[in-house]
């Protein structure tokens, strides 16, 4: 009895003490996965933060030409004039990351009010034109689900197939190596413009007439540390990227060379892209553009 009793508090010592240990003295788990070809560093203290924590650019709500789609992998202000996105704007980090395979599984995003026409893939066959993702399958693969809703054509545009494949593809692999390095980011993307440039030649219309073709893409990216309370984190210092390129064939493939301003984008766009972030560091890092590195 006396040696059970020892026992006891012997255990008893010894799991107040890694419970002491496991609150003081434990830091962040870090693992690496495998993303492509590049490893990402999944840190214990990354988290999926919301997808309009920058804000709604457009004040997306109800209208057609500007209607609000708030999915848990990415938010966006939907044109059903264009059959586009007229922007989406995502949250990346980490936690959005693991081994789940690109689905493939185009489809309608039946989702969409009965009163839109719904796109479907086979609207883009034949076009001289790429099914072109704004929120990039490889951003959402911690899950079979947040990878299949990438394939909702509400969320494409048709995108020349040099500016998709090896322009943004560029772009989109340095986003993730960004993450990889300890950062999470807030990303937006858009388009505008009538009329681009793909394999069969110019067109400005898709689906007779129901898709329209843009002329230009754009991305904004806020690059931020780790952390929380994301918005009020963003100071002068923050890097932000942003990049307007043609959707031509004829795109070179750096996307570096494309650098613009914040500014720049939200004059064509009449956007307000970090709403959110306060007005006084807004004027400081939407008028700068990005010199850092590209990969």
């Amino acid at each position: 009895m006396l040696k059970h009793l020892q026992r006891m508090m012997y255990l008893s010592v010894v799991g107040w003490m890694l419970v002491s240990c496991s609150q003081e003295n434990v830091t962040p788990e870090v693992t690496t996965q495998r993303v492509g070809s590049i490893g990402i560093v999944a840190n214990a203290t990354a988290t999926q933060d919301g997808n309009l924590a920058m804000g709604n650019p457009s004040g997306a709500g109800t209208s057609y030409s500007n209607y609000l789609i708030s999915k848990s992998q990415y938010s966006m202000s939907y044109n059903s004039y264009r059959g586009t996105p007229n922007w989406v704007s995502w949250h990346l980090s980490s936690a959005w990351l693991g081994s789940a395979p690109r689905q493939d599984d185009f489809r309608a995003d039946n989702s969409l009010p009965t009163s839109f026409y719904r796109v479907t893939p086979t609207d883009y066959t034949n076009s001289g034109f790429d099914r072109g993702h704004n929120c990039p399958s490889a951003d959402r693969t911690l899950t079979v689900t947040d990878n299949s809703a990438t394939f909702l054509m509400s969320n494409m545009i048709p995108q020349a197939p040099n500016n998709n494949q090896k322009t943004w593809a560029n772009l989109e692999n340095y986003c993730r190596t960004l993450v990889s390095q300890g950062n999470e980011l807030y990303v937006i993307m858009g388009s505008y413009g009538t009329g681009g440039d793909g394999t069969n030649g110019y067109k400005t219309t898709l689906a007779n007439g129901k898709v329209t073709v843009p002329n230009r893409v754009w991305k904004v990216i806020v690059v931020l540390p780790v952390g929380t309370g994301d918005a009020s984190r963003v100071t002068s210092s923050t890097r932000v990227i942003a990049v307007d390129t043609p959707n031509s064939n004829s795109v070179s493939s750096t996307w570096g060379s494309y650098r613009t301003t914040v500014d720049a984008i939200e004059a064509k766009m009449g956007y307000n892209l970090l709403s959110n972030v306060s007005s006084s560091v807004q004027s400081v890092i939407e008028a700068k553009v990005d010199n850092g590195p590209t990969q």
